[in-house]
């Protein structure tokens, strides 16, 4: 951390690296998307960052883990344009905002702090029923577990049946197998977030690659519309759109940004092979 003279504190680029679980990369695409920019550059050309650039930066990983993509965070943090004339908002202003946004973050995290601490304790129960020879009761095996959330959506969307089916299909899988699934379901996310950083093109080979990965993945969960072979195209062209719309699936690709390539990339894929 720097402290030469009266300036304010600062740390340098790869100390907030550090501190912060990124990359020096990172921070620097931040900066090229004026998301966060440095607070000062120093003589040799190395970024250094205040801490209200701390601040900012706690926050944009904050929402960076609710699935927002870039674009939603920068309006998250800098709100609406000032109105002409307005002049720039006080440091204390400033202060106040960041401490309310902190507070809804605060919320969120607790919130999921006591999910966790359900589904900890839930599993530690197992255990120590399974360790003393003692009966399994299912209403305290699965306290917050809840694989039925969409339950309804997919019910209204595709029929109570395909609910069914698919829920049939999932209770029948063994541990391995679930969590074989699991796997392959989590590394295509990461595999379309990459993708959606790396500024991929929807019609590109790498994308449509990913899109076949895609829907040979939707194939193969039974309740779906044209499961066990090609997929319904207006079934993934319509999940695509849902991806966007919805920032519970959304966050499964990185954001928004992730889940609009999707998107695209379903549409043409779909319309070339569907």
């Amino acid at each position: 951390m720097s402290t030469t003279g009266a300036r304010t504190p600062d740390w340098s680029i790869q100390e907030v690296a550090r501190l912060a679980g990124t990359t020096s990369r990172t921070l620097r695409h931040y900066d090229a998307v004026g998301l966060l920019p440095p607070s000062r550059v120093a003589p040799n050309g190395y970024r250094h960052y205040d801490a209200d650039a701390l601040v900012r930066l706690q926050r944009i990983l904050l929402l960076r883990d609710l699935g927002l993509g870039l674009p939603a965070i920068r309006e998250a943090l800098d709100g609406p344009p000032a109105r002409q004339g307005d002049g720039p908002p006080s440091a204390s202003a400033r202060r106040e905002a960041q401490v309310r946004a902190l507070r809804g973050h605060l919320g969120w995290l607790r919130a999921e702090r006591q999910r966790l601490a359900r589904q900890i304790a839930s599993v530690e129960r197992t255990i120590t029923t399974m360790e003393g020879g003692g009966e399994l009761m299912a209403d305290d095996m699965f306290d917050g577990f809840d694989h039925t959330q969409h339950r309804d959506e997919v019910e209204a969307r595709w029929g109570k049946d395909a609910y069914a089916r698919s829920d049939t299909w999932w209770r029948g899988m063994s541990d391995d197998d679930r969590a074989a699934w699991q796997d392959r379901t989590r590394a295509l996310g990461e595999d379309w977030a990459a993708a959606a950083a790396r500024g991929v093109d929807p019609a590109s080979d790498a994308a449509q690659e990913l899109a076949r990965r895609h829907v040979e993945w939707l194939g193969g969960i039974p309740g779906t519309p044209g499961a066990g072979a090609a997929p319904v195209k207006e079934y993934v062209v319509g999940l695509g759109e849902m991806y966007v719309a919805d920032e519970r699936f959304a966050r499964s690709y990185g954001g928004v940004e992730g889940a609009t390539l999707v998107r695209d990339a379903l549409r043409v894929y779909a319309d070339a092979h569907l």
